[in-house]
């Protein structure tokens, strides 16, 4: 199984920047795993956020094909353990799911034909982190479901 995570915009931030690309080498081990970056809707000062996130959301679409299994990280999605988003993973990669998609979105969550699109939402917590550093507890938690996967001695419970 492909991983893929997009994200909608830069990070600006080099320490979060390294922690991503370090864990997402650690999954690359695992399997094909790639982050898709998709440029910032420009001139958002005057725009309605309703708006924003439909240029945002016609920029992932693009990004979609019609096997791709899309998990939408979203503050109302369901919420895991470590261990339970590992077997969560785990069913993912067994029922044949060619290509997971996982997306963090803008600063207003996803247009509504993104939601129509996706196959899950998933939180990582009730509490908001802000888009960029979701990006590196994203990576971490894969990471770590691998780990756990593997019966590797990274996770302890």
């Amino acid at each position: 199984m492909n991983i893929e995570l997009i994200v909608v915009g830069k990070t600006d931030s080099r320490e979060v920047e390294a922690l991503v690309e370090m864990y997402s080498k650690r999954v690359n081990r695992y399997c094909k795993f790639a982050i898709t970056t998709l440029a910032d809707v420009r001139n958002t000062r005057n725009m309605a956020p309703s708006r924003q996130k439909q240029l945002e959301g016609e920029a992932i679409l693009k990004c979609l094909s019609d096997g791709d299994y899309l998990v939408l990280m979203d503050e109302h999605g369901s919420q895991y353990t470590s261990m339970e988003y590992a077997q969560w993973l785990q069913k993912r990669m067994l029922s044949g799911v060619k290509r997971l998609v996982l997306v963090i979105g803008g600063p207003y969550g996803f247009s509504e034909e993104v939601y129509a699109r996706s196959n899950q939402k998933i939180s990582l917590s009730k509490m908001t982190f802000s888009h960029q550093i979701v990006r590196a507890i994203f990576a971490e938690q894969l990471y770590r479901a691998f780990t756990i996967l593997n019966n590797e001695p990274y996770h302890h419970e």
